[in-house]
């Protein structure tokens, strides 16, 4: 099979064209495209628990417990042990984290429009269905 006509190859090098770019748009925040997802998991989607967070990113929960330790050294997030079973750790945004909602989510905006600037409306609706699809994640 041709290397072009890989469906691996092609996502592959299309994610990490992405990734480099929305690592250097957010670089000014001093935040990564994970920690990104995990701020959007607080802000948006009310997920305060580290498996809850992992489950809506897709990622093990040793990889979240890395992810969450270097955001509360740069003072985006608090863990405690919640106060409703204290079996359980709770994250939280610091007031850091809550002040970087607007100028992140803009900034990630720009990066999609960008991004996808080169396609029409109908394209890029077409290829975020399809990845969605791909991914098995409902829209």
């Amino acid at each position: 099979m041709e290397l072009t006509q890989c469906i691996n190859y092609l996502l592959t090098t299309a994610q990490h064209r992405v990734f480099q770019e929305m690592s250097a748009r957010l670089e000014p925040f001093d935040v990564t495209p994970v920690q990104y997802g995990v701020m959007y998991c607080l802000w948006m989607k009310h997920k305060t628990k580290p498996k809850e967070i992992a489950a809506e990113l897709q990622l093990e929960n040793s990889t979240i417990s890395g992810v969450l330790e270097r955001m509360e050294k740069k003072e985006l997030i608090k863990r405690q042990v919640s106060k409703e079973d204290r079996r359980f750790i709770e994250v939280t945004l610091t007031e850091k984290g809550k002040a970087l909602k607007d100028p992140i989510l803009e900034t990630v905006e720009e990066v999609n429009r960008d991004v996808l600037a080169i396609m029409s409306e109908k394209e890029q609706e077409e290829l975020k269905d399809s990845l969605r699809a791909l991914a098995g994640i409902a829209k």
